[in-house]
């Protein structure tokens, strides 16, 4: 695969393949070449293999050559000067040219003759960023330091703020409050562009006194804080902004250990997330090479990059997608909107410059690659493993025994077996009254929570909320166990650290897990039906459609339970509403049917009397258990003059979206010149790719089962209140030492924070 790596210079990007990425861009070495056919980029050491495979021979050549490095005298003898540099210390120029091959002719741009491919030329250079112009209300634009900031004045009046519990000074209001930077006010605002409310008492203020500058309370972070310039009318950054906020007593960086001698027993102990998460105070070493190459944050990318840096020091990962480079060429270039490539940022959430879930992130990728498989080894193998769920009716004793595929252990946090509850209970009282008298707040206490009681959380049977029962025709108590019917290779653990507030807001728990180097999960190994056990009657419940949009409430208790499973809450709501409120286990069945539907997570459209959505006709039959297309489907493409085999095959590979399957025929030109025969051996190899035989010799989804004994590699945490906001890194265990990726910073790591960590990586110890 390769990558699409957005230019901010140019609007060009990386070469798309099918089988791996390769980070080039124009200011690479060679430069970038563009395909005027396909408008796919080559680097230079691939540009000839691309001529003579395709006989295409009209490409736009950009390069970018740095022209002028500014250096102080004092950094000239610094050796590892220019890793340190940023781009204001270079100044650049953009160069483009036609090439044509074979013979290399080049063609400056821009050209006053009006050719037809010099036009092309011209407007694929002026063109905005794909990514810029698919969301052009998430991307922020720069901000620029405020042309008050290095000579503000401050006063000496001998205000000091505290911590918490702040309130406006001339309202009641708590929220939305600004701390100016001049003479220390705390007062509510009414401009910001969040929507937040207030008074403007805050602009009323500027108004009487032209103090410029404030910041707004509650954004304050070692890294930095939201400025606002009344004079300027916008969001600015601030350079000076810790010593701007020490001013009023506020230490943004709490103490980090500087060059002036300061020990470690000198400095009060980092208790914060941000701090011991991204190690702050310690002197990391920076590291380089292969598998040390940190990954540029977009805006909020922080999630991504975590992601992509743990699966990728996977070795299955890495052959498939890095390994046999010359696989790239074997295959006809892909319509770029169809390959998995660019599906990775088609996601209507993950396309977007918000900050999102990094389990989630992890899910969709999963699925990305299960769809679309590259060669004979599918890398997602390492991740799967299959869930025995032992459901039992309370009133009959009988139970139901069902399998389902997962790659993620969801360990819920014990928060009631805390081992410092006393602890917690004193320090939510200081808390408490230090916030009504204004006074700073105590020292953070964090919940210690042992991991077995999180694994035993895991393993005790749950209740099943409004269950079915089928021995008993009616809803009954039911109560479910999960086990592993097979261990994966990879495990993957996820603390379930965030709930729901009342505000329906994501919170996080921010809590300690003792997470253990080594892992043994065995006793968790699936039994099966066991002698003496009678199972439930395989009767389907009855499935309510409404005909009303106010003649079924939507049960909330349901809906909740399915998104702290880390599902979409539209997608949730949909569940249970299209199952008849019949429980969450019900609901869930029609969520593992319908996640892969590009409406997916759209809010919930009730249709009206009489009608039915689409996604309410999947649940009640529209797709059969031979997951076969609809035959109208088929047979609307077949009178466009594809061939029937095709047209099956489209339809399959884009889960049976009308749409989609026409784009992705348009995109496989080769495949429509195929003969039946080969399509239907194709078919054959995609479906041994997808379902082969299990270990044990019976159909299913492929597994690579084995001991339940692991050590771990790798975490990814998150610092922040919410999924929504916050920050993302990864740790990493290589060549025997811990290394911290975050962002494109990439050191040897001192203090890896294993209890803090949010998503946790194994892998199997041999036997």
């Amino acid at each position: 695969m390769i990558g699409l790596l957005p230019s901010y210079r140019m609007s060009v990007f990386v070469i798309v393949t099918r089988n791996m990425y390769l980070y080039i861009s124009f200011d690479s070495e060679g430069g970038l070449y563009v395909c005027m056919n396909t408008f796919l980029g080559f680097g230079r050491e691939h540009i000839e293999r691309h001529y003579r495979k395709t006989g295409q021979c009209v490409y736009l050549h950009l390069k970018q050559h740095v022209i002028e490095v500014r250096l102080l005298a004092s950094q000239l003898t610094t050796p590892a000067v220019l890793g340190d540099l940023n781009s204001d210390d270079f100044e650049y120029e953009d160069e483009a040219k036609l090439v044509i091959f074979p013979d290399h002719y080049e063609i400056s741009l821009p050209n006053i003759e009006e050719l037809p491919v010099t036009i092309a030329c011209d407007a694929l250079l002026s063109a905005k960023s794909p990514y810029r112009k698919q969301e052009p209300d998430s991307w922020e634009e720069e901000l620029q330091a405020s042309k008050h900031a290095k000579a503000l004045v401050q006063l000496d009046n001998g205000v000091r703020i505290p911590p918490s519990g702040w309130k406006c000074s001339k309202c009641d209001l708590r929220e939305n409050l600004w701390l100016n930077l001049t003479d220390g006010s705390v007062l509510c605002g009414k401009w910001f562009f969040d929507g937040s409310g207030g008074n403007g008492h805050a602009m009323e203020h500027y108004k009487e006194t032209g103090y410029p500058l404030a910041v707004k309370l509650g954004t304050i972070t070692p890294d930095g804080a939201d400025v606002y310039s009344f004079d300027e009318e916008e969001p600015v950054l601030d350079p000076h902004i810790a010593k701007h906020l020490a001013h009023f007593g506020i230490d943004m960086l709490q103490m980090q250990v500087t060059e002036n001698g300061l020990r470690d027993n000198d400095i009060k102990p980092r208790v914060s997330e941000w701090e011991v998460i991204q190690e702050a105070g310690v002197k990391l070493k920076p590291m380089y090479g292969p598998g040390y190459t940190g990954m540029k944050n977009l805006g909020n990318s922080c999630y991504l990059n975590a992601v992509m840096q743990a699966i990728f020091s996977i070795p299955e990962f890495q052959r498939t997608y890095v390994g046999n480079l010359p696989r790239i060429f074997d295959y006809s270039p892909l319509d770029p909107t169809q390959d998995f490539n660019t599906q990775i940022k088609g996601h209507p959430e993950f396309s977007s410059n918000r900050q999102q879930d990094a389990q989630e992130f992890f899910l969709h990728l999963i699925n990305l690659v299960e769809r679309n498989p590259v060669g004979s080894e599918n890398p997602s193998d390492v991740f799967r493993f299959l869930v025995e769920e032992r459901t039992q009716c309370c009133q009959s004793r009988k139970v139901r025994y069902t399998e389902r595929v997962d790659y993620i252990m969801q360990l819920p946090v014990a928060m009631e077996a805390a081992t410092n509850k006393d602890e917690l209970i004193a320090y939510e009282l200081k808390r408490r009254e230090a916030e009504a008298t204004r006074r700073p707040p105590p020292e953070l206490v964090r919940a210690k929570i042992p991991f077995s009681a999180c694994l035993q959380a895991f393993s005790e049977p749950n209740n099943v909320e409004d269950f079915w029962s089928s021995a008993l025709q009616a809803k009954s108590a039911g109560v479910k166990t999960s086990r592993f019917a097979s261990f994966p290779e990879y495990l993957v653990v996820q603390i379930k650290k965030f709930t729901f507030g009342l505000d329906w807001i994501p919170k996080k728990l921010d809590v300690s897990v003792d997470m253990p180097d080594f892992l043994d999960i065995s006793h968790l190994r699936a039994r099966g039906l066991q002698p003496g056990e009678e199972e439930l009657p395989d009767i389907a419940p009855p499935i309510v459609i409404p005909d009303d949009s106010k003649a079924l409430d939507i049960d909330e208790s349901s809906v909740m339970q399915l998104a702290e499973m880390g599902f979409p809450l539209e997608a949730c709501r949909k569940a249970v509403y299209y199952t008849g409120n019949l429980g969450a286990e019900v609901a869930f069945n029609w969520i593992i049917a319908h996640m892969e539907e590009p409406d997916f997570a759209e809010p919930l459209a009730i249709p009206a009397f009489g009608e039915v959505a689409s996604s309410g006709a999947a649940a009640f039959g529209a797709v059969g258990l031979d997951n076969q297309p609809p035959e109208e489907m088929v047979a609307i493409i077949i009178s466009m003059g594809f061939q029937r085999n095709l047209a099956i095959r489209a339809l399959k590979a884009t889960n049976n979206n009308l749409e989609r399957a026409l784009e992705w025929i348009f995109s496989h030109p080769d495949l429509e010149e195929e003969s039946e025969p080969a399509l239907d051996m194709m078919d054959m190899e995609n479906n041994a790719n997808a379902n082969i035989l299990a270990e044990t010799g019976s159909e299913g989804p492929r597994i690579k089962d084995g001991s339940g004994k692991y050590e771990l590699f790798g975490f990814i945490s998150h610092m922040g209140t919410s999924t929504m906001s916050g920050h993302y890194v990864c740790h990493l265990k290589k060549e025997g030492r811990w290394v911290i990726y975050n962002d494109l910073r990439v050191c040897a790591s001192e203090r890896p924070p294993k209890d803090l960590g949010y998503i946790y990586f194994y892998h199997r110890i041999p036997s």
